[in-house]
C-alpha cells in the first residue's frame, strides 16, 4: 500500500486530496494544526492516519519525522499555506508585519519539511517530493498586487528547485505543481476549478512523474509554467 504525508489537509486542496487518495486505497498521514476540529477530516474513510503538526513549528516537524522514523512515504505532499491579504492590494497598502510569517509558512516551512523527511521519501518506491506552488508565483508573466503570497511561493519554487538538484542522487523526484484557479476559502467562490476537478488533475501529473521530471514547475494539465 503506498504512502502519502499530506501538510494541511484539514480543508481545501489537502483535505481533498486526502479524500481522493484515500479513495483509491492509499495510506494517508493527514497533518494539520488541529486534525479535530476538521469535520471532513474526522470523518474521512479509509486507512488514515491523523497527525497535529503546525508547520511554522520546526521542532515538532523534526519531531514528527522521528516519530515516523522507518516509514517510507512515497509522496511528500507541501500543501500547506497561507495568503494574509488576499484581496492583493498594491504595493503601499501591503501588510509588511505579516510578510515574515507567511515566508516561514509558504517557504521555510516546506524546504524544513522536505529535509526532514527526505530519508522517508528515499526509503519508499515512488520517491516523490510536490510542493503545491501558484501560477501567481511565476517571475516572467509577474502582475503587481499580491506581493507577500507571490513571492513567498516564488521563493518556494527557488528552494525546491535547488532540492531537486541535491536530492537527485537519492533518486528523489521534486517538483512543484501549480494546481489552477480552485474554489477554496483561499481562491474564493469565483475560481474556475472545484476542488474535486482540481485534484484529479493534479494528482494525474503526479502519477505520470519521473526522474526526469524533477525540478519542473508544472501547471495542472501537465504543461511547463512559466517561471
Amino acid at each position: 500500500m503506498p504512502t502519502i504525508l499530506i501538510t494541511g489537509a484539514s480543508r481545501g486542496l489537502g483535505l481533498e486530496f486526502a479524500r481522493q487518495y484515500a479513495a483509491d486505497g492509499w495510506r494517508i498521514i493527514a497533518t494539520a494544526r488541529d486534525p479535530g476540529a476538521s469535520p471532513g477530516l474526522r470523518t474521512l474513510n479509509g486507512k488514515v492516519e491523523r497527525h497535529a503538526l503546525d508547520v511554522g513549528d520546526f521542532a515538532a516537524i523534526d519531531s514528527l519525522a522521528a516519530k515516523l522514523a522507518g516509514t517510507a512515504i512515497d509522496i511528500l505532499l507541501l500543501n500547506a499555506g497561507v495568503n494574509p491579504q488576499p484581496e492583493a492590494p498594491p504595493a503601499p497598502g501591503c501588510d509588511y508585519d505579516a510578510w515574515p510569517a507567511a515566508f516561514r509558512i509558504n517557504t521555510m516551512a516546506p524546504l524544513r519539511l522536505a529535509v526532514a523527511f527526505a530519508p522517508h521519501v528515499a526509503a519508499s518506491h515512488h520517491k516523490v517530493i510536490a510542493a503545491i506552488s501558484s501560477g501567481g508565483a511565476t517571475i516572467s508573466e509577474a502582475k503587481g498586487g499580491n506581493y507577500i503570497y507571490r513571492s513567498t511561493k516564488a521563493a518556494l519554487n527557488l528552494c525546491m528547485a535547488g532540492l531537486s538538484r541535491e536530492y537527485k542522487d537519492r533518486g528523489i523526484t521534486v517538483v512543484m505543481l501549480a494546481p489552477g484557479w480552485v474554489k477554496t476559502d483561499m481562491g474564493g467562490a469565483d475560481a474556475t476549478f472545484t476542488p474535486a476537478d482540481a485534484i484529479g488533475r493534479v494528482r494525474k501529473v503526479i502519477a505520470g512523474l519521473t526522474p526526469k521530471d524533477s525540478g519542473r514547475f508544472i501547471n495542472h494539465d501537465g504543461t511547463d509554467y512559466p517561471w
